[in-house]
């Protein structure tokens, strides 16, 4: 089979290499999985350069999110078991980790709607407990993760500001339902977000950010606000002043989705049955921003790590539909 492979750790670019590979043979719990679309995440660009959390083995196949096909036909979505990641034809993925692809998403879609929304639903529902009525604030709101946020706070009624670097991305984020959207390369966020709710500040901040944008965060959140902390895309990792935390009286809220895998497995499934019936609803939908051939996956892993993307980057096999 066709595989992307890393033999050393550096850009994605640079240490992905095409190759052709026998298909891996599933462990104890494992099945192998007929890749139908991989989603490109920031943590694939990450596990290139060596910097995750978690750090496979060499050489590796990158490509944690798919939407597959089982041995009896099923349509699926779910993450790899690494080191046989989804940038391959087939992948090995965990059988107790297995959920349906929703219907009325499209391959691409379905690939896109595991991670990303799961780890909103998450932070705005079980971290932040976000409530209808209350404004929510989301950094990179044009991106795979700040979209996904967006969606899913319009969809529990809240009013979401987005702020985004540019003013192709932030037609993009008015597309998606923002109510506000702040451009950071050309307006003061600080002052923007204060000028949109009245001096007071969002209820909710989503940062998949970090650096700069957690700064802005604290210095307009409002009182008993909840900043919640989903990564450091920026490369810079904050260090919050809790002594600022207890002035203003709000909270900082770390998120790490994988958790709840193995401490609360049954969590997951559930969050999945609510983000599938949102989506037959129309309440959210992946916004995909190229269907990238197998051929380009390498560099699109790349401009994800390069933050010059908008929506997802999806990889889609030799000779599936766009």
């Amino acid at each position: 089979m066709q595989a992307w492979r890393v033999y050393e750790n550096g850009e994605p670019r640079a240490v992905m290499r095409r190759e052709e590979v026998a298909p891996p043979a599933p462990g104890d719990g494992q099945v192998l999985l007929k890749v139908r679309a991989a989603n490109v995440n920031f943590p694939d660009a990450l596990l290139c350069r060596g910097h995750y959390q978690v750090r496979p083995p060499l050489p590796f196949t990158p490509g944690v999110e798919v939407c597959a096909e089982t041995e009896d036909g099923r349509r699926v979505v779910t993450t790899a078991a690494l080191p046989h990641g989804g940038f391959a034809e087939y992948l090995l993925a965990d059988a107790a980790g297995l959920l349906p692809a929703p219907e009325s998403l499209d391959d691409a879609e379905a690939a896109a709607l595991h991670i990303g929304y799961q780890t909103g639903w998450f932070g705005l529902h079980r971290r932040a407990a976000l409530q209808e009525g209350e404004t929510l604030l989301v950094h990179a709101a044009a991106g795979g993760v700040g979209s996904a946020a967006v969606q899913l706070g319009k969809a529990a009624g809240a009013t979401v500001i987005g702020v985004v670097g540019g003013p192709a991305k932030a037609a993009v984020a008015r597309a998606l339902g923002c109510d506000v959207v702040i451009d950071r390369r050309s307006e003061d966020v600080v002052a923007a977000v204060k000028a949109a709710t009245g001096g007071r500040g969002a209820d909710v901040i989503y940062d998949p950010v970090g650096g700069e944008a957690y700064q802005q965060s604290a210095k307009c959140v409002a009182f008993e606000g909840r900043i919640v902390v989903v990564g450091f895309a920026s490369g810079t990792v904050p260090a919050p002043a809790l002594n600022h935390a207890l002035v203003k009286n709000y909270s900082v809220l770390g998120l790490h989705w994988g958790l709840y895998a193995a401490k609360d497995p049954a969590s997951i499934g559930r969050c999945h049955e609510t983000l599938t019936a949102l989506a037959a609803k129309g309440l959210i939908k992946p916004l995909i921003g190229e269907r990238v051939p197998f051929a380009g996956a390498a560099d699109a892993v790349q401009r994800v790590a390069d933050g010059t993307t908008t929506g997802r980057l999806v990889v889609l096999p030799e000779g599936a539909r766009a």
